[in-house]
């Protein structure tokens, strides 16, 4: 069953932002990690929004998204964005056929 890593992220510091992101996709496509959603003006239907971008990613299944988010490479970069923003992420399960 496909599962989704969703990342709300509100960046204060961009250029600590691009230390993340300059690894960012080596690692996502290690893991077999696809985006599906990268957004920094979303259209807002209901609520506020006080982020500055989203993220939609999606892997083969809980296991490989569990293991790119504890991998050693991604705990390197992760620093980055955790110094860099302001982040709410979820793992969500996908409803597969």
């Amino acid at each position: 069953m496909s599962c989704y890593f969703v990342a709300q992220i509100k960046i204060n510091d961009h250029e600590e932002y691009s230390k993340y992101l300059a690894g960012a996709d080596d690692v996502f496509r290690k893991y077999n990690g696809e985006y599906i959603a990268v957004e920094s003006n979303p259209v807002v239907l209901e609520g506020e929004w006080r982020y500055s971008r989203i993220v939609i990613i999606r892997f083969e299944d809980e296991k490989e998204l569990k293991r790119w988010y504890e991998s050693l490479e991604y705990r390197e970069i992760l620093q980055h964005r955790l110094k860099a923003a302001a982040c709410d992420t979820l793992m969500v399960k996908g409803l597969d056929n």
